[in-house]
C-alpha cells in the first residue's frame, strides 16, 4: 500500500462515519439513552459499520486486481461477528445466540491455522493434543471478543485498546505480520472515530457491530503472537502466554471482576450494568478521555511484566 492509499483509508472511513450518522439522524435512530447509559447525548451506533464498509471496499479493490494485501478469508469470520453486531445493535439478539455464532467463528479461525496449540512452559506445559488445543482455543477467542464487548462502554476505550494492540504486535515483532496490511487499515479507519466519539453531541459509537469485528481482529492477531511464526525482535525475549494477556490486560481484568460480581448478586453475567472499572471512572468525576488515558497507561506498565518473567 502506498501512502496515497493511507490518506484514502482515512478519508473514505471519514465519509462513511459522516454519511451514516447524518442518515440515521435524519431517520431519528439513536442509541437509547437509560440508566445503563454514560451519554447523555444524541448518537448513533454507527462506526462499526463504517470501519467494516471501508475495509471491505479496499479489500474487494485489491482483490480485483489480484493483489494480496492479506489473507482475504479473514473477511469471512470477521463480516460474520460484524453481522451479529449490526443485528445485535439493532434488535437485541439473544445472547445465546451470539454464543453459538462465536465458537462457529472460532471453529473457521482454528481450520484457518489460527490454533493455540502450545502452553510455551506455562503451567509446565508445551504442546498439547489436538483436540484440547482446539476447545482451549475457543475459549480463548470468546473471553477476547466478549471482553473486547464488554469495554465498548465509554468514549474512544475500545477503539484505543484496539490501535495499542496491533501496533504494539507490529513493533514487537521481527518481521511485519501476516496481518500488518488488515491492521493498517483497520487502525486508520478508527481514527477518524476519535472525532465523532468525543463530540458534544450527535457522537458515534462503535456498537456491537465494531467491538465484536474488532475483538475478533484482536484474537487473530494473539493467536498469531502465540503461534511458532511470531518472532520477537532481537534483544527482545518474553513468555508469548504472558504477552499475549498483558496486551489486553485491562478486558481481561474488567471481564473477570464484572463476572464475579454479577454472579454474586444472582445475575446472568451478560447482563448489562455499570459495574465496569472505567464506568467506576467517570463516577469520580474523570472526563471520557481522561479515564481513557489512565486506563492505557496502567495497562503498559503491566506490559513490562512478560520481558522480566
Amino acid at each position: 500500500m502506498t501512502p496515497l492509499s493511507y490518506f484514502l483509508v482515512f478519508l473514505l472511513s471519514f465519509v462513511f462515519s459522516f454519511g451514516l450518522k447524518s442518515w440515521f439522524t435524519r431517520l431519528k435512530n439513536f442509541d437509547a439513552i437509560n440508566h445503563r447509559s454514560i451519554h447523555q447525548t444524541k448518537a448513533t451506533k454507527t462506526g462499526g459499520i463504517g470501519v467494516f464498509i471501508t475495509l471491505f471496499i479496499f479489500s474487494f479493490y485489491f482483490y480485483l486486481n489480484q493483489i494480496d494485501l492479506f489473507d482475504f478469508s479473514l473477511l469471512i469470520p470477521l463480516g460474520i461477528m460484524f453481522i451479529v453486531g449490526v443485528y445485535d445493535d439493532f434488535y437485541n439478539a439473544d445472547f445465546k445466540l451470539k454464543f453459538f455464532l462465536q465458537i462457529f467463528v472460532a471453529k473457521i479461525l482454528i481450520d484457518q491455522g489460527l490454533i493455540i496449540d502450545d502452553f510455551h512452559g506455562v503451567l509446565g506445559l508445551n504442546e498439547i493434543p489436538r483436540l484440547g488445543s482446539q476447545v482451549f482455543t475457543v475459549f480463548v477467542f470468546l473471553v477476547i471478543v466478549n471482553s473486547f464487548n464488554f469495554i465498548d462502554g465509554i468514549d474512544g476505550l475500545a477503539i484505543t485498546e484496539t490501535i495499542k494492540v496491533i501496533l504494539l504486535v507490529e513493533y514487537f515483532s521481527n518481521q511485519p505480520s501476516p496481518f500488518f496490511n488488515l491492521g493498517v487499515i483497520t487502525v486508520l479507519s478508527l481514527l477518524p472515530l476519535y472525532y465523532f466519539n468525543f463530540k458534544k453531541d450527535y457522537k458515534v459509537f462503535l456498537g456491537d457491530a465494531g467491538s465484536l469485528m474488532l475483538g475478533t481482529l484482536i484474537a487473530i492477531y494473539l493467536f498469531h503472537v502465540l503461534g511458532s511464526e511470531y518472532e520477537l525482535k532481537d534483544g527482545l525475549s518474553a513468555n508469548k502466554p504472558f504477552l499475549a494477556m498483558s496486551l489486553i490486560v485491562y478486558p481481561l481484568l474488567d471481564l473477570l471482576r464484572v463476572f464475579i460480581i454479577r454472579i454474586g448478586n444472582k445475575k446472568s453475567p451478560f447482563h448489562p450494568d455499570q459495574n465496569h472499572l472505567h464506568h467506576l471512572l467517570i463516577e469520580k468525576g474523570y472526563a471520557h478521555f481522561v479515564v481513557v488515558i489512565i486506563i492505557q497507561l496502567l495497562s503498559l506498565l503491566f506490559l513490562l511484566l512478560p520481558f522480566w518473567i
